[in-house]
């Protein structure tokens, strides 16, 4: 009887499988670095070079914290082939951990820019590695329950990621008061070297979820794109230095060219997908068109949900007064009320799915998102106004948007992960995965470059237009929303 304890207490995690306790402590360290190293890297790229930091102007530094984390996303559409061709899940993730910490170690060197942009670039390739697969891993673990199920088990993973985020955003913005930017960027690469222990000590309990690729390569089609994947990376290479010699290669070209790159990609996908076989039934191929509104939405949704590390944290720096009983919070700290707000509500939301079962659908739950996230630029509006002229805002207004924005995100981020593993083609389902962060890539690259508008009309006008945007799109989706559930075969 003790023995059979112990089996039932060894196989439970929250009352879901002992591997999602993996997964969850792995993210949760690495969200502790990225979320860490973002609280304070609009800052850092803005701070004069006489306080160790970049010098760049705002709408510059914006765009480049834009197509930074829009590349994160990004390349999670590569790392996902990687993972279904090549690699599979468990391997990925792994070697993509290992790239984002040696980007973090970069970013410590306090040895010029050289080692910034060598750092942004390793920390977006390792977790578009990184990313898609471990949320693909979380799925597998659920590959016989239902739907319900998954969602919570989605919803607890998610939870893990927001203890991350916390702590991270607590540790690297304390380290880097007084100007100590590397040693705060250090202390994310140490957090990702706690994330690979993690992984490696307790991969024993994913029970061969994610062992091996879905759709590995054939020897004839690995010989195929070794023919074309040579020649591309060479032409790219050659179209920047080419770009660069001719002295017309500037930071803010390069974001836009990026924001470019973020809707071709995704459009020559799903173009992909629904031309040809590609091993897709008729009946995956329905659910991928509702899948493709779905994707829509969520991009709207993070293009202002990630404006978090950028202009809402300037915002902070600029507009809000952070002095509180004598203590100056640093700036980076404010968005750590989303961290806490998902700390407290993500098991709830998770036993909500549970108890609604299939009579709330995912679009209704995507409409939701959407006005929600809408409403809370209507709020920061409102606070722009307050922040006129050079008064400088209670801090209770920031608060209040990253609450409202934090419902929001309950009803869209773990969902949009479950049902992207849901509606997924079988011989697609990593690189799937890699597609639901390819609308985050898009929303943070136009939300980027939004921020370009604050140059020509008020910052009350541009958090409105962009609200109007949100809640027009939300109002769409609740308007058909039975339709898409039908595609979907809700």
């Amino acid at each position: 009887m003790e023995s059979e304890t112990r089996v039932v207490r060894e196989r439970t995690f929250f009352g879901h499988p002992r591997g999602l306790a993996t997964l969850f402590g792995t993210e949760m360290w690495e969200r502790f670095s990225y979320y860490g190293m973002r609280a304070i890297l609009v800052l850092f790229l803005t701070a004069p070079p006489v306080r160790g930091g970049m010098g760049l102007p705002n709408v510059t530094a914006v765009g480049v914290y834009g197509v930074y984390i829009a590349s994160v996303y990004l390349l999670a559409l590569a790392g996902g082939w990687i993972s279904d061709r090549i690699l599979g899940p468990r391997r990925a993730v792994l070697y993509g951990g290992a790239v984002i910490m040696a980007g973090h170690t970069s970013m410590a060197v306090p040895a010029g820019g050289g080692f910034v942009w060598l750092g942004l670039t390793l920390i977006a390739l390792g977790s578009g590695l990184m990313k898609p697969n471990i949320s693909a891993i979380v799925g597998d673990l659920y590959r016989h329950e239902d739907d319900a199920r998954r969602d919570s088990g989605y919803s607890v993973f998610y939870m893990g990621v927001n203890v991350g985020a916390f702590a991270g955003i607590q540790v690297v913005p304390w380290l880097q008061r007084g100007d100590r930017w590397h040693l705060a960027f250090g202390a994310a690469a140490v957090g990702m070297a706690f994330g690979l222990l993690q992984y490696v000590l307790g991969r024993r309990h994913l029970k061969g979820a994610g062992e091996h690729p879905e759709h590995r390569l054939t020897p004839e089609e690995r010989a195929r794109f070794t023919r074309i994947a040579l020649p591309t990376a060479v032409a790219a290479a050659t179209a920047m230095a080419l770009w660069a010699a001719s002295g017309t290669l500037t930071l803010d070209r390069f974001t836009i060219v990026l924001t470019v790159l973020s809707a071709v990609v995704p459009a020559a996908y799903f173009a992909f997908l629904f031309t040809g076989t590609h091993e897709i039934t008729p009946e995956e191929r329905t659910r991928l068109t509702a899948y493709v509104w779905l994707f829509a939405a969520a991009a709207i949704f993070w293009m202002i949900y990630d404006q978090a590390g950028g202009a809402l944290t300037l915002f902070a720096q600029e507009r809000t007064d952070l002095n509180i009983l004598g203590f100056d919070v640093p700036p980076g700290w404010v968005s750590n009320v989303n961290s806490v707000a998902i700390i407290i509500l993500a098991p709830v939301f998770a036993e909500i799915w549970i108890k609604a079962g299939d009579r709330i659908g995912t679009p209704l739950k995507f409409a939701v998102a959407l006005v929600v996230i809408g409403l809370s630029f209507v709020v920061m509006a409102a606070a722009a106004v307050a922040a006129s002229g050079t008064a400088k805002v209670s801090i209770m207004w920031l608060i209040s948007v990253y609450l409202v924005q934090t419902i929001g995100e309950l009803f869209i981020s773990p969902v949009g992960l479950s049902v992207t593993n849901k509606l997924a083609p079988h011989a697609f389902v990593n690189q799937m995965m890699g597609v639901w962060f390819l609308a985050v890539a898009l929303g943070d690259s136009i939300g980027g470059q939004a921020y370009r508008l604050t140059s020509v009309i008020p910052m009350p006008m541009y958090y409105l237009s962009l609200a109007l945007v949100a809640v027009v799109a939300g109002v769409a989706m609740l308007v058909f929303s039975k339709r898409l559930a039908r595609l979907m075969r809700d």
